[in-house]
């Protein structure tokens, strides 16, 4: 079994519906039992020592976005009505309990009584506050670190022993969506309560989470889907795990520091699963650094993948006997050199012993020499001043200058621990004012951004605008562009037409001046004429009243005219009527003129 624990930042949301126990255990116990060992570990210090101490535990590990999308199968088949009847009967049975249990619910129910009674407008009858969500509610986004703890004792899978009821699938890769999981997931939708899907920046694989209604619905699917492959074509196949405990912790209250009786599973740095020795083989290399077996096999080069520590040692001479090739419990012979194993080997060093009687050996470990003929080490035999004897020397000096130097050893390590003690806190706190001064640049890096994204939106509205209107100012300047080219045709048309005019004119105005001319002409010939005309017709006018007198009869009888004929004896008489000349513009009668011919 596992835990999992969501550590996520002080002002990030926590996820709603991710706390669970095995247990049944309420929220309160949860966090009292997720954080006993934080709340030990920091209490009594203050914010400088607690920032230290939660640097140490979070290490080099870095906080990222997570989307937790969470999948409900739909409980109302056939039954939307119904559904939704008990939806609105059990919301308004928790509003008459809570009026119930409040201390003011009878003056409210008076109160309620009351305005029943009295019919309110529709303005007061409309809520004070409306609740609303904007996006998509099944889709969460927190800024945290996923932990990942397994128990210390192995769990059995046994029907009588209690488990849980969520079962975590560690790894599905990326490329298998969530309708290919929902599939998969097909023949469970009836005992499944809800599933949440834990994308983080791992790449190629994301997390679910599966809570069934029952512990034996688990048991069903762990039996159907551990280790078996998604797919036939991908060789990924299902890990699941029984979910003990979901933690969501802040940052800020320990939720980085170890927990007791849990162990967290490391990531592999090739493969970036989790590493867990109960289901894979791991190795940890000299620089202590663990992989995968499997991953590490991979890898050709023969430095560590992280560090690029050189896992080969450099090669050395080593010792070994001559004749067997053992490097445990060699002897030396310090006559001729030669190696040779002890007697609880293969005895060779003995053996030479026994071939060239070289009688001391000693051995490599130690240094202590062995005497073959007196079977016993001789390293610390000296010869007595007053017999000659060989005697074991036992330095009593060397004991004291021994104790000396071990008491000289732990002191220079006590120094050498209260030192390092003394820089580790002070580089701890020069990283923590170091962190807080990067995190008062960042947030200040951060509202200088959003000044800038909101300039940059001011300024691309802006621009939005002045495209816009520049494209309405260029479809009328180009509407006037054809406004001006045919005006100015109209013009030249217009221009053209006036100077034809003015032309025509000129010829017209010389033309009116000579018939001008010619009527005037014409006129005073026209009057010279009339003067003439006139004078003519006053003679003969004169000459016409002349000729009446002489036909006028006289009173002695008829006369003869003189010339003529006689009208009384029928001779022929030749008169012509002619009318008189009339001035311009007058109309007279006509007068009859006779005239005699001749």
């Amino acid at each position: 079994m596992v835990v999992i624990r969501l550590e996520i930042a002080d002002q990030s949301p926590s996820p709603q519906g991710f706390q669970y126990s095995a247990e049944g255990m309420s929220e309160k116990e949860l966090q009292e039992k997720a954080l006993g060992v934080a709340k030990h570990t920091l209490s009594g210090k203050t914010d400088l020592e607690r920032a230290a101490v939660l640097h140490q535990h979070i290490g080099s590990r870095a906080m990222g976005d997570m989307v937790i999308e969470t999948f409900e199968p739909s409980q109302d088949k056939g039954g939307g009505e119904d559904s939704s009847g008990a939806a609105e009967q059990d919301s308004e049975a928790k509003a008459a309990q809570a009026e119930a249990e409040s201390p003011e619910g009878s003056e409210g129910s008076e109160d309620t009584k009351a305005t029943e009674a009295t019919p309110d407008s529709p303005s007061k009858q409309l809520p004070d506050q409306i609740s609303f969500f904007s996006g998509n509610p099944s889709v969460e986004i927190v800024h945290g670190i996923m932990h990942l703890y397994k128990t210390n004792k192995m769990t059995s899978l046994r029907e009588d022993v209690r488990r849980s009821a969520m079962v975590c699938i560690l790894t599905v890769p990326a490329t298998m969506t969530s309708h290919d999981l929902m599939k998969l997931l097909a023949p469970y939708n009836d005992v499944m309560e809800h599933m949440k899907i834990i994308r983080d920046s791992t790449p190629n694989q994301y997390m679910v989470l599966i809570k069934f209604c029952t512990q034996a619905d688990a048991d069903s699917f762990y039996t159907a889907c551990n280790g078996r492959q998604f797919n036939s074509i991908e060789d990924a196949v299902c890990q699941l795990v029984y979910v003990e405990r979901a933690d969501v912790i802040k940052s800020e209250e320990g939720a980085s520091l170890p927990v007791m009786e849990l162990t967290e599973l490391p990531k592999c740095t090739v493969c970036l699963e989790r590493m867990d020795e109960s289901v894979n083989g791991i190795l940890t290399t000299l620089c202590n650094h663990s992989f995968h077996s499997q991953c590490l096999q991979r890898w050709e080069d023969a430095s560590c993948p992280v560090c690029r520590y050189c896992q080969t040692p450099e090669p050395v001479e080593e010792n070994k006997c001559f004749e067997c090739g053992v490097q445990e419990n060699l002897w030396i012979c310090l006559i001729c050199g030669h190696i040779g194993c002890g007697r609880y080997v293969s005895m060779h060093a003995h053996k030479h012993f026994e071939e060239t009687q070289h009688t001391y050996a000693m051995q490599l470990t130690n240094h202590r020499v062995w005497d073959y003929a007196g079977d016993n080490y001789v390293h610390r035999l000296v010869a007595s001043k007053t017999d000659g004897k060989m005697v074991q020397y036992e330095c009593e000096g060397d004991t004291c200058h021994a104790e000396k130097i071990d008491a000289l050893q732990l002191e220079y390590s006590y120094l050498l621990t209260s030192q390092l003690e003394s820089q580790r806190i002070y580089w701890e706190n020069k990283i923590v004012h170091l962190e807080k001064e990067t995190a008062e640049e960042i947030t200040n890096m951060k509202v200088k951004f959003k000044e800038t994204l909101e300039r940059c939106d001011n300024l691309e509205r802006r621009f939005g605008e002045m495209g816009k209107e520049k494209q309405s100012i260029e479809k009328k300047c180009t509407q006037l562009n054809s406004r001006v080219v045919k005006l100015s045709q109209e013009l030249m048309e217009e221009q053209e037409m006036n100077r034809c005019l003015r032309a025509n004119q000129t010829e017209l105005q010389a033309t009116l001046a000579e018939e001008a001319h010619k009527a005037k002409e014409s006129v005073g010939c026209k009057d010279v004429a009339i003067s003439e005309l006139q004078e003519q017709l006053r003679d003969v006018m004169f000459l016409s009243g002349g000729a009446a007198a002489d036909r006028a009869p006289s009173p002695r009888g008829p006369q003869r005219d003189p010339g003529g004929t006689d009208q009384h004896r029928g001779r022929p008489v030749r008169r012509g009527w002619s009318r008189a000349p009339l001035e311009p513009g007058q109309e007279g009668p006509g007068q009859e003129e006779e005239v005699g011919g001749s």
